[in-house]
């Protein structure tokens, strides 16, 4: 499927009106007492987590660390932030999946420029902007591929894969076809009882929802 842009739910995080550059907002976020992202100028403060919030995240970080404690994929927790070129912007993940080498911005030791997957706990406050605005400036990321939307109040998670048109479906395509196919599409796919598994195609992983909800109480 191609997912089109559409209109966010309502954010309630605050939002600063005075203009920073990003080297303002990094100064200020070290030493801060809650955590916020930077997009071209503007500061928000980011809604805190809650007790099932960090379960499910954590649940998330011992079984992808573990699947992949061999191979040439790095797993981070929240620590470090997406650096988003395109948008001047720097976002906060709940975990993300690096192909080999991290490529850092610049000088940065805390700000990752290539996300393979990035995984995303729902909060109320957050869920619109994950799913509308964030992903959007995600995909612009060429390193990205893979993105979950976990619910912290249900098993309940959403899956995006973006497709590989360059092989079998360009052979033989039209001029028409192949316009078509320079439009990145992505795969969209919901998992809802606990005795699924989610295949996660660029780390050739599967992750039961069990897993991802062991000890969680709805």
């Amino acid at each position: 499927m191609v997912i089109t842009q559409t209109s966010p739910a309502n954010i309630t995080q605050d939002i600063t009106t005075t203009h920073f550059t990003p080297d303002e907002y990094r100064v200020m976020e070290e030493t801060a007492a809650e955590r916020h992202e930077y997009c071209n100028g503007e500061i928000i403060a980011m809604a805190g987590g809650s007790e099932v919030h960090s379960a499910i995240a954590t649940n998330l970080l011992v079984y992808l660390g573990f699947l992949l404690r061999d191979t040439n994929f790095r797993l981070y927790n929240s620590d470090l932030r997406v650096w988003i070129p395109e948008y001047n912007c720097g976002t906060y993940t709940d975990l993300m999946v690096v192909d080999g080498q991290p490529q850092l911005n610049g000088e940065r030791t805390d700000e990752i420029l290539n996300p393979l997957v990035i995984v995303e706990v729902l909060s109320p406050s957050t869920e619109g902007y994950d799913r509308g605005d964030k992903f959007r400036k995600y995909r612009s990321l060429p390193s990205f591929c893979e993105y979950l939307l976990v619910s912290q109040t249900e098993p309940y998670i959403e899956h995006y894969h973006k497709l590989d048109d360059s092989s079998d479906s360009v052979r033989g395509a039209s001029r028409r076809e192949l316009a078509l196919l320079q439009a990145v599409r992505w795969q969209w796919q919901v998992y809802d009882h606990l005795d699924q598994s989610i295949l996660l195609h660029s780390l050739n992983v599967e992750v039961p929802l069990g897993e991802v909800y062991r000890r969680i109480n709805f």
